[in-house]
């Protein structure tokens, strides 16, 4: 072990340690500055991770004892329905993050890509239909969403349950 220890202080090993830890000294450095300029082309399913993942999970399912419904095998239903794109886009998640519209439009394209059901036609969010929809007011979430499950059960169509009164 002695020798061991000795070898890793010779001369050319010491070298070798000061170069790496400039390496990871203007790495740290830089890290900030490239974060900062990446900040506004964080990915769809980073943004989820940083905005919606602290309630829906990273698996999308949400807790029922939380409040918070599950995308299993229910955001395709609202995201294919007008009443439920409005919901969707006023979720308070949503309305209270830091994120464009085309950011909105993409973390919601995510979700519905990585959860939804491939076999119900959703169209496509954009940047303009989530600015759209954000000038419209929606007075009570709760109520709209109750409104639009309850439309879409009697159609058939299946949605999360929902625990709030």
């Amino acid at each position: 072990m002695a020798l061991a220890r000795r070898g890793l202080n010779a001369p050319g090993w010491t070298a070798l340690r000061m170069v790496a830890r400039g390496i990871v000294a203007a790495a740290l450095l830089a890290a900030p500055v490239s974060a900062e300029g990446a900040a506004g082309a964080r990915s769809a399913h980073v943004n989820y991770v940083l905005r919606c993942a602290g309630c829906h999970g990273m698996t999308g399912e949400g807790t029922e004892i939380g409040g918070v419904p599950t995308f299993l095998d229910s955001i395709s239903a609202l995201a294919a329905d007008d009443g439920g794109r409005s919901y969707i886009a006023h979720v308070p998640g949503i309305n209270s993050a830091d994120l464009s519209p085309a950011e909105i439009a993409a973390v919601l394209n995510y979700v519905v890509a990585e959860w939804g059901d491939p076999a119900t036609d959703v169209p496509v969010f954009t940047e303009d239909e989530i600015a759209r929809r954000h000038a419209e007011p929606m007075r009570d979430i709760v109520a709209a969403r109750r409104e639009v499950a309850d439309r879409l059960a009697a159609e058939g169509k299946t949605t999360a349950p929902y625990p709030w009164p």
